[in-house]
């Protein structure tokens, strides 16, 4: 019969027949390895929607909602990440990082708007 090695360390399985690993360190171990490219990117893009929903509600104040393009590019602002897109009746668009809003108008200006979340 057969000795079967671990899948991440290479020692000797003792135990089930359909044993991969030598114990939870190795299993854990290789499926962090397995899993890390996917996980990495899903996080840096997470983390930039978040910075960007940030930066949106920081802009977003009481008083006015018009804010300059430089600013939010100063802010660090990255306009290639958004949740989702939404188009009004009068065919103005939006483009949404998670509840807040934004749409571009004239003199390099956007208008930040925040959807109600219920």
């Amino acid at each position: 019969m057969e000795k079967k090695l671990c899948l991440e360390c290479g020692e000797k399985i003792s135990g089930r027949a359909d044993k991969k690993f030598c114990g939870d360190m190795c299993r854990n171990a290789h499926n962090n390895k397995l899993n890390s490219d996917t996980t990495n990117y899903v996080r840096n893009v997470n983390n930039i929607l978040r910075r960007n929903r940030r930066i949106l509600e920081e802009l977003s104040t009481d008083t006015s909602n018009r804010i300059a393009v430089q600013k939010m590019v100063d802010k660090g602002f990255n306009f290639y990440y958004y949740t989702h897109t939404s188009t009004q009746k009068n065919g103005k668009m939006f483009t949404f990082c998670y509840e807040f809003g934004y749409q571009a108008l004239d003199n390099h200006l956007y208008l930040i708007v925040k959807r109600d979340v219920k």
